[in-house]
């Protein structure tokens, strides 16, 4: 009796350790975390007003606002989802529902969760030997975008394979023992399931794409254009780009300092409205399936 009730009370002092530890690491993150958002806010403030948001910058970026920048950061996160999310969704249906489970989707699968990990930068020169200089596209918006779709790509193929293996098998086979086909199945019974899970991922994967700085840098942001691109084929200026400037490489960065952390906090702001909105059509999509059943 003795042994085992030393042994129960080892493992209660290792699980009260483990939970510890692991409330401990949670609550440090928490705390810098909090702390970098209220260090930027409480600066970023200070310059935050309408026209700060709405007008160009004048005078060597030292006066004016961020608009074109902002612009430029729509513009290429469009185009990022446009041409990400129809191809990632049909790789990760190829890959979950037709491939056989052999060596060749195996490989291609490890591929996948590597691209995942593949440094931005290399992204970028990625983007700039295909699309800038193999298709003559040139520096543009057309070419960050596709760029920045590449490097997105991985991350929605994942989150929408993940999304729908959770659909469980029974719905498939209960809608093929009716005599739907394949694709029928798959288009009205797995894929409004696993939507939600989709959709998580591509906004979650759009949101750390529009904080990139290298894939563009090489692909055609630009160091100031004081307006808003007329098309596709201009070079554009981006929040991560422009706060990067006004931080490292302006003339006169401590004058300039207060609209870097402005910048910082738009940027910021845009990444947690992606991450809001990821979050809040997955609650309303999960709450829609489960009324349905």
């Amino acid at each position: 009796m003795n042994k085992n009730a030393g042994l129960r009370l080892k493992k209660q002092l290792f699980a009260a350790f483990g939970a510890g530890w692991m409330w401990g690491a949670t609550l440090l993150a928490l705390v810098a975390l909090i702390g970098i958002l209220a260090f930027i806010a409480y600066h970023g403030f200070e310059v935050m007003s309408w026209d700060f948001l709405t007008l160009p910058p004048r005078k060597g970026m030292t006066e004016g606002g961020i608009f074109p920048a902002i612009a430029g950061t729509t513009l290429v996160s469009l185009i990022t989802i446009i041409f990400s999310v129809p191809l990632g969704v049909g790789a990760a249906i190829h890959l979950v529902e037709y491939a056989s489970d052999n060596v060749l989707t195996r490989w291609t699968r490890l591929a996948i969760r590597n691209l995942s990990g593949v440094p931005s930068v290399v992204y970028g020169l990625f983007g700039l030997a295909i699309f800038v200089n193999g298709a003559g596209l040139g520096a543009n918006i057309l070419s960050s975008g596709l760029t920045l779709g590449l490097l997105t790509l991985p991350w929605i193929i994942t989150a929408s394979e993940e999304a729908l293996k959770a659909v469980p098998r029974g719905h498939r086979d209960g809608a093929l023992a009716l005599g739907a086909t394949k694709w029928h199945t798959i288009r009205t019974v797995v894929l409004p399931q696993a939507v939600p899970g989709i959709l998580t991922g591509a906004i979650l994967g759009l949101s750390r794409a529009a904080g990139e700085t290298a894939p563009i840098l090489f692909t055609g942001v630009a160091f100031f254009i004081p307006f808003v691109p007329e098309s596709l084929g201009d070079e554009f200026m981006a929040l991560p780009y422009h706060l990067y400037i006004m931080s490292t490489q302006h003339h006169s960065i401590e004058q300039v300092r207060p609209i870097a952390y402005g910048t910082a906090l738009v940027l910021v702001g845009l990444v947690f409205i992606l991450n809001l909105g990821a979050f809040i059509i997955r609650s309303r999509m999960s709450a829609k399936l489960e009324s349905a059943r």
